[in-house]
């Protein structure tokens, strides 16, 4: 299931005709290949997960351009945006991950990219975050792209739901490491030659990307702008050129996020982490249930638990880097009905602090605990507590912390 259909026939040119749905063989192949029936869709919630008379979630009807300024700056001197090295991410080169040979001749130019595509695979939101899932859903975006005529894979680079790169169509990874040249894709007709296509997997209009995606994309687009010269601000989603959902409204809502994060990647200060519900470093006893009622949690699901009085918590722990300053942020579903006054302790090294929080507006969005002054090392930083008053759920989804 492929969202960006730029045409019948892969002639690596930027004058292909870009469909915004599927066609009924598309849709054939994704129900038989990785079950897309209802693509996204995840397993139901229990019922005590979802508070009385709240309605199912639903898209956005309106959609408002998140692009920033066609006229901002959009190139600068290689390695001269931040004055520091990037370090490359990991990425399986299409040896690796068992591509099949091109069936053409594939394109270069020997002018640089000048922007960043985003895209969503429109396909379903797997929880089988493994290399091998990442390496087959490169190898079934590459089947769907013969099925169409095209030669090769349209896009550059792919990120799996589990945080694996592989590149995409032939060559890009070499002309990636030696930024010089770009392979001509077939992700977005008029920017094939002039921007580094980067397909999501998942589909991310009611759902956010995982944790272990978000993190690498951004390694990705950082190592992208340090190799080409290509300025945060010139990171865009697909539907910023071409008539499309892709990709998606939540995963485009994030692009001002995604930019910000990886400026602050290029100035070679950041150093940040989010740790989700289904991270390693989560933990939480059997009274913490599990649930995907919300459209506005991070990731495939979220704790939730009754409130008691009792020394029950969600803990999410990470290592801290170094001393310093440090900004705290939880992420959940705000749903009327879910707890308006529930307790998170931050963990500083040297004490704690409660921070109570509103649980029941405001979610789908990173929402500040606070600003601390840490010590380093491996521990708890942020809790989620049962302890308060009433009946209305807590929830523990989703912490980053970003050093200042």
């Amino acid at each position: 299931m492929h969202e960006h259909v730029p045409s019948s026939t892969d002639h690596s040119h930027d004058n292909h005709d870009s469909r915004g749905s599927l066609d009924r063989r598309d849709l054939l192949r994704g129900a038989v290949v990785l079950g897309i029936g209802a693509a996204g869709a995840t397993m139901a919630a229990p019922a005590s997960a979802a508070p009385a008379g709240v309605p199912a979630p639903r898209a956005s009807d309106a959609w408002q351009s998140l692009a920033p300024d066609p006229e901002a700056p959009a190139d600068a001197p290689r390695g001269a945006l931040a004055g520091v090295e990037v370090a490359a991410p990991v990425i399986a080169g299409c040896s690796t991950w068992g591509a099949a040979a091109a069936r053409g001749t594939i394109e270069t130019v020997s002018t640089n990219p000048n922007k960043i595509l985003i895209h969503h695979t429109a396909s379903a939101n797997v929880t089988d975050y493994s290399q091998a899932a990442g390496y087959q859903i490169a190898r079934d975006i590459q089947q769907w792209h013969f099925d169409n005529g095209w030669v090769d894979t349209g896009q550059h680079l792919t990120v799996s739901r589990g945080g694996y790169v592989m590149e995409g169509r032939h060559g890009s990874l070499a002309r990636l490491q030696s930024g010089s040249g770009t392979v001509v894709g077939a992700h977005a007709p008029g920017q094939n030659s002039q921007a580094i296509g980067i397909e999501n997997q998942g589909t991310y209009t009611s759902a956010t990307p995982p944790a272990q995606l978000w993190s690498r994309l951004v390694e990705l687009c950082a190592y992208i702008c340090d190799q080409y010269g290509i300025a945060p601000t010139q990171i865009y989603g697909h539907r910023d050129y071409t008539a499309t959902a892709c990709p998606g409204d939540v995963l485009y809502s994030m692009l001002p996020q995604l930019r910000s994060e990886v400026a602050a990647a290029l100035a070679g200060s950041s150093w940040s982490v989010v740790v989700d519900n289904t991270s390693a470093g989560f933990a939480a006893g059997g009274s913490w249930l599990t649930s995907s009622f919300s459209a506005e949690r991070y990731g495939a699901s979220y704790r939730y638990a009754t409130p008691a009085e009792v020394s029950d918590l969600a803990t999410f722990s990470a290592t801290i880097p170094s001393d310093g300053s440090y900004r705290v942020e939880a992420w959940f579903p705000g749903i009327e009905g879910y707890n308006t006054s529930t307790p998170f302790i931050v963990y500083t090294g040297t004490g704690s602090s409660t921070v109570r929080v509103d649980q029941s507006t405001g979610g789908g969005a990173w929402l500040s605990l606070g600003t601390y002054a840490m010590t380093a090392g491996t521990r708890q930083v942020v809790a989620v507590s049962r302890w308060t008053q009433g009946t209305a759920y807590v929830v523990a989804d989703a912490v980053r912390i970003t050093r200042l």
